[in-house]
């Protein structure tokens, strides 16, 4: 897949654009100034793959308290920053490696400029958010309702501000709940500007983030990405890397695959996909894994993967490249699959 080519800067240890890969993001739900519960949830989210984490920042304990975060976890951090301009101050003060900011609602030219003055000496990269939701009132009017149109306007507008000020280390970000809109305003603001690009669909869930997000990075257009979710981040993170492996933007990892189940199964299919998901979660292979319902089709549907399982009643089949090699119990068919992917050798 060819990448939409855009500018390069470093936020903290990663390089974000310039063709790199995409880089997976998600957001703190715990009180950034709750110092350990913050840390813990980063590094629960750093050991699942996570490679940047936005923080909320509402006041001044907030801002404050990233200088501790920063020295217990190791991905970048970004601090998510409105209405009120010195937080941004204080968060730059602390070590944050990213900041994020709507323009419009921190308020006078010199507040924005004060933001950008330090940002530039610090070389911190500013994220411009722009969300549908909350699109200016004449831009609405201008367009006739929410558009795609008025969501990339704004945006740059936005961009234009900060860039009048001397500085240009900027990533995009243009959101809604709309998935074509999002789709189609990530395609028009792609022609006009090779600012990094952050997509994500506003709380759109899972299967409205793999279309609207599938549309978009298929294009190659996105340089981060976040998926939204109404629920534990983490599960943000295992979102993500299925999106990305599936179009083929991110290797590494066991690829899980189900049957659909049918009259046929015997046996609890989606319990067991559920265990051997959890199971391979801290096996470094980049392989595809089969789970099937039955012993009659799990063989030939299983011919795709390079290992698989198929369950019967009280039996199970270990299959590779659709050949079956082993029968065993129901009840030692989780840990076979394991014993093999840990002894793997293609």
């Amino acid at each position: 897949m060819k990448r939409e080519q855009t500018r390069a800067f470093q936020v903290g240890n990663l390089t974000l654009g310039g063709n790199n890969h995409v880089i997976i993001q998600s957001m703190t739900n715990t009180k950034t100034k709750n110092v350990e519960a913050t840390v813990k949830q980063i590094q629960e989210l750093e050991d699942a793959g996570c490679e940047m984490v936005r923080m909320a920042v509402f006041d001044k304990e907030d801002a404050y308290a990233i200088a501790d975060i920063k020295k217990q976890v190791h991905i970048p951090l970004v601090a998510d920053i409105h209405f009120d301009y010195r937080l941004a101050l204080i968060a730059i003060e602390s070590g944050i490696d990213k900041i994020r900011i709507n323009p419009g609602n921190i308020g006078s030219t010199d507040r924005i400029q004060a933001v950008v003055d330090v940002a530039k000496e610090r070389n911190i990269p500013i994220r411009v958010g722009v969300n549908s939701g909350s699109l200016e009132k004449e831009l609405v009017e201008k367009y006739h309702g929410v558009t795609a149109e008025g969501l990339v306007e704004s945006a740059l507008d936005k961009v234009r501000i900060i860039e009048e000020m001397g500085y240009d280390n900027l990533v995009i970000s243009i959101k809604s709940s709309d998935v074509m809109m999002c789709a189609k305003a990530h395609e028009l603001i792609a022609e006009k500007t090779d600012h990094p690009l952050h997509v994500g669909i506003t709380e759109a869930g899972t299967i409205k983030s793999a279309v609207g997000l599938g549309i978009i990075l298929s294009q190659g257009i996105g340089d981060t990405i976040r998926v939204s979710l109404t629920g534990a981040p983490l599960e943000e993170i295992k979102s993500a890397k299925r999106i990305l492996k599936t179009l083929g933007l991110r290797k590494g990892g066991v690829e899980v695959v189900s049957c659909p189940t049918c009259g046929r199964t015997r046996i609890d299919l989606i319990g067991l996909a559920n265990k051997v998901e959890a199971m391979v979660q801290d096996i470094p292979l980049d392989i595809k894994v089969a789970v099937m319902g039955c012993v009659v089709n799990g063989p030939g549907e299983a011919k795709e993967a390079d290992i698989g399982i198929a369950g019967g009643v009280g039996v199970g089949l270990l299959i590779k490249k659709g050949e079956i090699v082993k029968k065993v119990p129901e009840d030692q068919l989780l840990d076979t699959l394991r014993e093999e992917l840990l002894h793997w050798e293609g």
